[in-house]
């Protein structure tokens, strides 16, 4: 998150879509979100759930999201327009 600032004006200036680059980047802080070691997701989590759960039932649970999150991005990378048909269809 902290290096937008530097690498967003680059991206920008080699004609990539900011909608695309806005939906690639909130996708890849969602997903950082949700796998160690650094999950915050997962420690919110931790908080809140009854002691019969362990972590490690927290991590095995989230694995799924994780997939279908990398293959959204994944998605989104090989057809950019996925992410940019509706803004253009609205705003024209």
């Amino acid at each position: 998150f902290v290096v937008i600032p530097i690498v967003a004006p680059i991206l920008l200036s080699m004609d990539l879509d900011p909608v695309w680059l806005g939906i690639m980047i909130a996708l890849n802080l969602q997903t950082s979100f949700l796998t160690p070691p650094f999950g915050f997701s997962l420690f919110y989590l931790r908080g809140v759930a009854p002691d019969t759960i362990s972590t490690q039932q927290i991590y095995r649970g989230v694995i799924p999201f994780i997939v279908i999150q990398l293959v959204v991005i994944g998605m989104l990378a090989y057809w950019p327009s996925l992410a940019t048909w509706l803004p253009k269809a609205v705003y024209g």
